[in-house]
């Protein structure tokens, strides 16, 4: 599989040779949607917390006698049934949403997400992105280069369109992150961190230094991807 490979102006600069078994998968739905759900809860942070019977304040006097009062009989006025009291089956911030997610679903969900955006026209090959200043007008002059390739409308109602960037670490420190940081809708993060979250959540995918790309998906650490295509 070929593919144009761009600068960082938008023009063309030569062919990229894609790995059919990242970017050639068919649509798997439910397996995009076990793992999506799933990274989800892993990341959720729950806020929401209710106190029990046992942490509000007071209630540890007997509100009255047991017999003889004609009243029913209480043992604490911090019982769920009274105003003020705790609260049974309450949200609490100490529960745990975190699901298990395989290796291989999440290669795999991953893979066929990007092959979905591939054939979609939403992803962009850029050899590498170079921002020496780390400033904002530098970012945007790449989104505007970019979005000068035909297909790619990255700019629209003078507002970007969501977009992933991902890059090698060297080129984070190079200020690409800094200077994509006040730009709405956007996000910088490295090819290692990419998931199938990321490229659910953003409409169109940079790959930077695609050249180092093929390699990555071609290490001891993807070797298995190649099984993952015939499942």
């Amino acid at each position: 599989m070929e593919e144009k490979l761009y600068n960082q102006e938008g023009k063309e600069v030569g062919k990229l040779e894609l790995p059919e078994y990242v970017f050639n998968l068919p649509w798997n739905a439910d397996l995009v949607h076990q793992v999506s759900v799933s990274m989800m809860a892993n990341i959720r942070m729950p806020l929401a917390h209710a106190k029990t019977r046992g942490e509000v304040r007071g209630g540890g006097k007997k509100p009255w006698r047991q017999k003889g009062t004609g009243r029913a009989r209480h043992g604490s006025s911090r019982s769920p049934i009274w105003v003020g009291g705790g609260v049974t089956h309450g949200p609490r911030n100490d529960k745990i949403y975190a699901k298990k997610i395989n290796k291989k679903m999440k290669s795999k969900a991953l893979y066929t997400v990007l092959s979905k955006k591939y054939k979609n026209g939403e992803i962009i090959f850029v050899d590498n992105i170079n921002l020496p200043m780390g400033k904002t007008k530098e970012a945007l002059s790449v989104i505007k280069g970019l979005g000068s390739i035909p297909g790619y409308e990255l700019v629209a109602k003078k507002r970007s369109n969501a977009l992933c960037i991902t890059v090698p670490k060297e080129e984070l420190v190079s200020g690409v992150k800094r200077a994509f940081s006040n730009i709405g809708k956007s996000q910088v993060i490295t090819l290692d961190n990419l998931n199938a979250l990321h490229a659910l959540t953003y409409k169109y995918l940079v790959l930077s230094s695609a050249k180092n790309i093929k390699d990555f998906f071609n290490t001891g650490k993807e070797k298995n991807s190649k099984e993952l295509s015939k499942s």
